[in-house]
């Protein structure tokens, strides 16, 4: 069913990723889910089992760790209150389906801040609802999914009743399509209907109704610092305190002789008392324990009563920081031609999981540590050249997965770390990454690139780290964010009648513009954005942009608005000729 249901989903991609509502060429619901699917299903061929509820375990950890954007996150939940209501079933009835589509919903609610109906949680919520309610009078588990199915569709069309957006672009929601593809791909593992013709968009929702995507979707390119990483270059041998770096696993099966039930908050607590960096992960008789410690023959007496140790590696950290130091001063802290120091550097992060970089060959504690994410080589190096350490690559297209965010933050050892997602879609995965994380993290909730440098150049490091998360959210808030891209399909938003091919000015979430000309867009925009004034102008031009349309606008800028000062930077970001901020 699970292996149906996301080859249904892949199949579609193109056709969910269509009915997004902005006529944007980067519209990434269908991307997003799919990839998240993905990586639950290759979690589910590394543990394949006879059993419902190991088959949901498996399949909720690959969900979790792989879900990219809002959609992909919420999928996630979705299918992880599915798989604790089914946890140690063999086998389950409609009753127990029912069940489990239930815990789903109540999960991924409780996991959003402010759900908004009209979207996937509208369409799994009254799905699962009518599935309770007909679980007792449907036996069959092939008609009862055949009718959840059905419900999941009903809902699906009425979400443009429930999100007026969606009725004026004239789309169902984009999550919940890709959600009502998975219902049908288990439907069709059920009834063996594999060959069918007829996969695709359901009739309200065909692409050739809402416009095909019309561009091809930016290819994302590694992004490598070339800057030092702070977090390094401020740190002392001596400050290293827990100085032996610990992973190992604790085999349950092969412990020999009595071995004592696992507390894992007991067994974290005991860790804590003179150990950091704590990662414990518990996945049937294996445990994975990471430790950083002061006592590592502490460390494996307290863990052999649970069973046989494997796979241990014991790293001195202070031995390591000395040999980096050491070849630092030969070639300098970040230089590519230092082989080795390279390997202490994420060489990122292209929404894909961080290159194999184990802990030993991570940044040692600083006090502080910041992830941010961004498309563009210019503003990439914008982030690194003001405290940003890791820049992982992604923005609208390609959102970073939540095991990249957990990925990024093994490699960077500091006390704090600050998360800049710098986009609405990325932030559910970035708070996602945090909550599994045992470190001290602060999700910074940038929705913008500008927002996202504003956030950086408030930082202080002489500030305590809630003085300084306050102070990256106050400047966040006090810019206004702008861009341009083209339109690939006609549409009609908040009367704003668009034409494909057309220049489309993005104020914050709303389009106020649509034109022909991309330099009058970007004036409309900008005339927009400085109806309430402004003391500093930012642009960042993209790829697309043209130097000889920037001097013209740089120079309309300055004559409109005498009294504001003008930056131009080289951004280099995909798919947006210019980004602008207003300050």
């Amino acid at each position: 069913m699970v292996n149906m249901g996301a080859d249904c989903l892949h199949r579609n991609v193109d056709h969910v990723n269509a009915l997004n509502v902005f006529p944007v060429p980067d519209g990434d619901t269908g991307t997003n889910m799919n990839l998240t699917m993905t990586s639950g299903v290759q979690e589910l061929r590394s543990k394949p089992s006879p059993a419902v509820g190991k088959v949901a375990e498996a399949l909720s950890k690959g969900l979790l760790m792989g879900a990219r954007g809002n959609s992909g996150v919420i999928l996630s939940q979705l299918f992880r209150g599915f798989s604790k209501s089914v946890a140690g079933a063999e086998e389950i009835n409609s009753l127990q389906l029912a069940a489990a589509f239930q815990h789903g919903v109540d999960a991924a609610y409780k996991a959003v801040v402010k759900p908004v109906e009209g979207t996937i949680l509208t369409v799994a919520k009254e799905a699962a609802k009518h599935a309770v309610a007909i679980a007792r009078r449907t036996p069959d588990v092939t008609e009862f999914m055949r009718e959840v199915h059905a419900k999941a569709h009903e809902a699906l069309q009425r979400t443009p009743d429930l999100l007026p957006v969606l009725k004026q672009v004239g789309v169902v929601d984009s999550g919940g399509q890709g959600l009502v593809f998975i219902y049908e791909g288990f439907v069709r593992a059920l009834t063996s209907d594999i060959a069918s013709e007829s996969w695709g968009a359901t009739e309200a929702a065909r692409p050739e109704e809402v416009g095909a995507l019309g561009a091809e979707r930016a290819a994302v390119k590694p992004v490598v610092p070339t800057q030092p990483s702070s977090a390094q270059s401020r740190l002392s041998t001596e400050a290293i305190e827990f100085l032996y770096d610990m992973e190992f696993f604790i085999n349950r099966k092969l412990g020999g002789g009595k071995v004592l039930p696992f507390d894992e908050e007991a067994f974290k607590k005991a860790l804590a008392k003179d150990g950091d960096s704590i990662l414990v992960i518990t996945d049937d008789e294996i445990i994975k324990v990471h430790v950083h410690s002061r006592r590592p023959g502490d460390v494996l007496n307290l863990a052999l009563p649970y069973g046989e140790l494997t796979d241990m590696h014991i790293l001195n950290m202070r031995e390591q920081h000395r040999d980096i130091l050491e070849e630092g001063s030969h070639g300098g802290f970040g230089s590519v031609a230092d082989e080795e120091l390279g390997k202490a550097v994420p060489e990122v992060l292209t929404g894909a999981s961080i290159d194999s970089l184990s802990v030993s060959q991570a940044h040692e504690w600083a006090s502080f540590g910041i992830i941010a994410v961004a498309m563009g080589e210019g503003i990439k190096n914008i982030f690194l050249d003001n405290n940003v350490d890791i820049v992982l690559s992604g923005g609208q297209t390609m959102n970073p997965s939540t095991e990249d965010f957990v990925n990024a933050i093994d490699t960077l050892a500091a006390e704090h770390i600050y998360l800049l997602p710098n986009n609405g879609n990325i932030i559910l995965a970035a708070q996602q990454a945090a909550e599994l994380s045992e470190r001290s993290i602060t999700v910074v909730p940038t929705k913008t690139i500008p927002q996202g440098l504003a956030a950086v150049l408030a930082f202080r490091d002489e500030e305590s780290s809630e003085a300084n998360a306050e102070a990256m959210q106050q400047a966040a808030k006090q810019v206004v964010s702008g861009q341009v891209t083209h339109a690939v399909r006609d549409t009609s938003i908040d009367g704003i009648d668009i034409r494909e091919g057309d220049y489309i000015g993005i104020l914050e979430k709303s389009i106020v513009t649509a034109l022909p000309d991309l330099t009058q867009a970007c004036q409309a925009l900008l005339a927009r954005m400085m109806e309430d004034g402004g003391e500093l102008v930012t642009i960042l031009t993209g790829e697309q942009a043209d130097h000889s349309q920037t001097e013209a606008l740089s120079d309309w800028i300055m004559e409109q608005y005498p009294d504001a000062e003008l930056e131009v930077h080289a951004g280099g970001q995909p798919l947006y000729p210019y980004l602008f901020a207003v300050e």
